[in-house]
Parts: structure tokens; sequence; C-alpha cells
């Protein structure tokens, strides 16, 4: 996972230098709310985001290189398969949004290019939406992954009742993985269907705090029925 991730990021950057050879020197690089070019600047501005990538790059490296040394230095079996699960996790987390934004830049090299040649007043790619759409897509890659992490302080429902037992946890994250997929999957069909970017923005986090909050509810009658089950067979 890291090397595609790595390999992804040295895309990013090389296909930006590569691009910027054929682009004019003044090129869009900010739009309004409706999709007017509200500012332009030096097509050198464009490297920036590539660096940015390889910097998230080197951040998810590292957290992940945590995890794995963590199952090295395991006492038991238990944490050491807990701490290699959840690095594993991370490493999906951390492609899905290396992945996410190298295609990213491609649509804003792509569309920055089309414009400038044009001399275009509006984007000629909606890039709002393509990121809402490509951050559901992520969201229903990340809901199948879910149900494969171990209790931990990083990854998954991470909230008292769901850290209680075993039995929580993996109720509560396989319910949560369900929950962030459907979220996933209306946040695309309202960035298909909605013309204003920021209505498909607003309308995706409104679908991610409704998973939250029927998870965290339903984790906690998860913790409630497991607190009750204890209980009875004490007696």
């Amino acid at each position: 996972m890291k090397k595609v991730m790595w390999i992804l990021s040295l895309i990013a950057l090389a296909g930006t230098v590569m691009a910027l050879r054929f682009m004019p020197d003044q090129v869009p690089m900010h739009y309004d709310a409706a999709g007017n070019i509200d500012r332009w600047g030096s097509k050198y501005e464009n490297l920036i985001f590539p660096v940015i990538i390889l910097a998230v790059s080197l951040f998810w490296t590292l957290f992940i290189r945590y995890y794995e040394k963590k199952a090295l230095k395991a006492i038991d079996e238990k944490e050491s398969a807990g701490a290699r699960s959840n690095a594993k996790v991370l490493g999906i987390v951390s492609l899905c949004m290396v992945a996410m934004s190298t295609v990213m830049q491609g649509f804003i090299l792509y569309g920055a290019y089309n414009e400038a040649v044009s001399g275009a007043a509006t984007w000629s790619i909606d890039i709002g939406k393509v990121s809402v759409i490509l951050m559901g897509i992520i969201f229903i890659i990340l809901g199948n992954f879910m149900t494969k992490t171990r209790i931990n302080s990083t990854v998954g429902v991470r909230v008292s009742w769901s850290t209680y037992n075993d039995n929580t946890w993996r109720k509560s994250n396989r319910f949560g993985a369900y929950a962030i997929m459907i979220a996933g999957v209306v946040t695309i069909i309202m960035a298909v269907l909605l013309k204003n970017s920021f209505g498909a923005a607003m309308a995706a986090v409104g679908a991610v705090l409704l998973a939250s909050v029927v998870t965290l509810v339903y984790a906690r009658k998860v913790y409630l029925r497991e607190i009750e089950a204890e209980k009875g067979g004490e007696k």
C-alpha cells in the first residue's frame, strides 16, 4: 500500500511538471461559488498541491509504521494482530486519500488549461462536484474495511461505548460501515442530481453527520445490551 501511495504521489508531481510545459503562463487559480473565475495566477502555483500530496504521503507513512512497529513489539498475539489490522486499514485510508488527490490534480490541470486557452470566464469542470463524487467513492471503499479493525484509538468508531469490549467494537463498527457506505452512495447521487456544487457538498456533510449520529445511537444500544448481559450472567 505504501509503495502504491508514493507512486501515485510522484505521478501527481511528475504529471504536473509535464503539464506545465504546455500551459500559458497565467491560468485560473480560484473560482467563486457560482464557478466564475475570480483569480488568475502563475501556472507554477499548480505545483503547490502535488507538494501537499507528498507531505500527506509522508504523514501516513509514518503513521502506518507506528502500528507496524507496535505489532512487532506486542507482547501477545492478540495485540500484534490488532496492530497489523489497523496498519492495513490505515494503508487503505491513505491510499484512497492520495489517489483521490492525484485524480483531483488531473482534473484541476485539465480545467485550468482549457480555461486559459479559451479565455473562459467560468470553470469548464466543476471541481467541487468532482471532489464530492470522489469523496463518496472513498466513503464506500472505507466502509468495506471498517469491520477489519481491532479496538484502537485511531481507526473506526471510537467512543467509550464501542470500545467497551470486542463484541461492542465489532457490532458498532459493522453498523458504522454500512452507515458510511450508504452515506457514500447518497453523496454521489446528490452530487449528480444537484446543479450547485456547494449544495452537493452540504448534502455530503449532512449524510455523513446523519450516519455518525445513528452509529453513535446504535453503539450505545449495543453497549447497554452488553452491560445487561453481563449483569444477567453474574446472577
